[in-house]
């Protein structure tokens, strides 16, 4: 008789972050795919776009075969990296709900990678065949509708994960969630629980979606110019929460941002936004109606530059502007890294006469992941044997592994660990073993992870004390310098207002030529004029020589 293979789980991404989260399931060399997500950089991580889960381990995996990529829904944080994952895994068929396979297939198809990959549509509730696993979806709440969990059917138990949940028990779709599958999945016995941790360290209970619409309203009801309501744009609830405060106080929809435009058209294709045609307006046709009459849709949220709303708060927009009189709604939680911007665009927005509506002056957006006590209602509703604290920052981590431990699970059985941390289960229980590589892949424009640490570390001195540099002609025989060497400084210091400082450049210049010699001048010069403008500036810009020979 075969020796049964041992289940191992591991977490590519979203254990110690926020965002880009990644797991796979191991059954000997057989394996599924638990979502490809994103994570949005943090303010020192200069010119990168995105970061994905690093899945080297996977590629260099040649005995492995993953049978499938499951999603549990589709924001940026679980689907980003799909086209990424898809390329490297071009024959890897996908299984989602409808919603998350219109955002997929969206995505997908402006890579050029909608036919690369098999696409399962299914439904809540279904159970999903995939090689040998076994796995049953059921229906959570979030902030985004088609959401699901999943419970994995393994040789030694099962294993259930909550995907992004909340317990709300009035949604704003009215698809409550399947309290009844987590009773089930208890009376047949949970091996371990795999459960969101986002609001691990906040009490109480999460508040209904439901609770925005009368936010909507008083705002709506007392704006007297346009409305521009600022959400991510896979937010559909969200869509359809603005559609019906826009109707009752007799506004029309314009959308502003490509992939919003976009996720709208498809989400009322599939029937899941129902939202009238004639509720719609063009955007370059809204100065033809009154400011009263119209409510815009815009990117943005989080801050990032290149999205309508930032370019909106500096004037960078090309179709509309901000004026006073304005109402502009930021209806998101700001992720986690992102404050910095996001204060800055509100303030920008404010400086150009916009009256800015944000949490906690409204509540125009509620989280959508549970708070401490619906987190010990799913440790309840399940009673796992072992418990794994899944998607957030350390803290969020640590802070669910006590509200575990508070719930009855030894601390033994309790998994707080990170990226790339291998658990292992068989018939002798379950315990973390070796470590597999779970770091950072950057997108930096067209590149993937051609952008490493160095190139990071270089970008935050360039734009912490800039650069100088110098371009010394010098003859070839003699080495000396033949005419007036060129300094060319950029973030460092402005040249004419720097004539002492350069005083003290060029004598550094002329003293190394004249000393040194020809295989060493370079480096010699390079480290005597970092030394004369940390001196003199307290500053360590870059330096670069380039030395002619004529």
């Amino acid at each position: 008789m075969a020796k049964q293979p041992k289940l191992r789980i591991i977490p590519l991404g979203g254990l110690g972050e926020i965002g880009k989260n990644m797991t796979v399931f191991e059954l000997g060399n057989d394996a599924i795919i638990l979502d490809t997500g994103i994570m949005f950089p943090a303010n020192d991580m200069l010119g990168i776009d995105y970061i994905i889960p690093d899945f080297k381990y996977l590629t260099d995996r040649k005995d492995l075969k993953i049978h499938g990529i499951l999603y549990t829904h589709g924001h940026e944080d679980h689907v980003g990296a799909t086209q990424h994952v898809v390329a490297a895994f071009p024959k890897v068929p996908i299984w989602a709900t409808p919603l998350t396979a219109g955002l997929i297939k969206l995505k997908l198809g402006e890579a050029q990678l909608d036919k690369s990959t098999t696409m399962n549509v299914f439904q809540a509730g279904d159970t999903i065949r995939i090689g040998p696993f076994v796995v049953e979806s059921f229906h959570v709440c979030h902030s985004i509708p088609d959401c699901v969990g999943f419970g994995i059917n393994t040789p030694y138990g099962l294993v259930v994960h909550s995907g992004d949940y909340k317990f709300d028990n009035s949604p704003v779709d009215g698809k409550k969630p399947d309290y009844a599958k987590l009773a089930e999945f208890s009376k047949r016995g949970v091996l371990m629980l795999m459960g969101d941790s986002t609001n691990a360290d906040q009490p109480g209970w999460t508040p209904s979606e439901s609770v925005i619409d009368n936010a909507f309203d008083q705002v709506f009801r007392n704006a007297k110019g346009r409305i521009m309501v600022a959400t991510f744009a896979s937010l559909i609830s969200r869509f359809h929460q603005v559609a019906v405060a826009a109707e009752r106080y007799g506004r029309k929809i314009a959308v502003a941002g490509h992939s919003m435009a976009n996720n709208i058209k498809m989400a009322r294709e599939l029937g899941i936004l129902n939202i009238r045609d004639d509720m719609f307006m063009d955007i370059n046709r809204i100065n033809q109606v009154h400011d009263s009459k119209v409510v815009i849709l815009v990117t943005g949220a989080q801050g990032e530059p290149s999205a309508v709303l930032s370019r909106l708060a500096t004037g960078r927009h090309r179709q509309l502007d901000v004026k006073p009189g304005d109402t502009i709604i930021f209806s998101s939680h700001t992720i986690p890294g992102n404050e910095e911007s996001v204060s800055r665009t509100i303030n920008r927005l404010f400086q150009r006469g916009a009256d800015v509506v944000y949490d906690p002056i409204a509540q125009v957006h509620v989280s959508g992941h549970a708070r401490q006590e619906e987190m010990r209602l799913l440790i309840n509703l399940t009673h796992p044997k072992y418990f794994m604290p899944v998607h957030g920052e350390l803290r969020h981590l640590r802070a669910h592994a006590k509200l575990a431990m508070q719930c009855g699970i030894s601390h033994e059985n309790i998994f707080v660990v990170e990226n790339g941390y291998v658990i292992e289960a068989d018939k002798n229980g379950v315990r973390t073993t070796e470590r597999v590589p779970g770091g950072y892949v950057f997108v930096d424009g067209s590149g993937v992870g051609d952008v490493g640490p160095a190139v990071i570390r270089d970008r935050e001195i360039l734009a912490r004390d800039g650069f100088l540099m110098v371009v010394a002609t010098v003859d070839q025989k003699s080495g000396e310098l033949i005419e007036e060497p060129e300094i060319i400084s950029r973030g460092f210091v402005y040249l004419k207002d720097a004539t002492d400082l350069m005083k003290s450049v060029k004598a550094t210049i002329n003293d190394v030529f004249s000393h040194s010699q020809n295989g060493n001048r370079r480096d010699k010069l390079e480290d005597s004029l970092g030394r004369v403008l940390y001196n003199e500036t307290r500053r360590r810009p870059m330096i670069f020589t380039v030395i002619n020979e004529r």
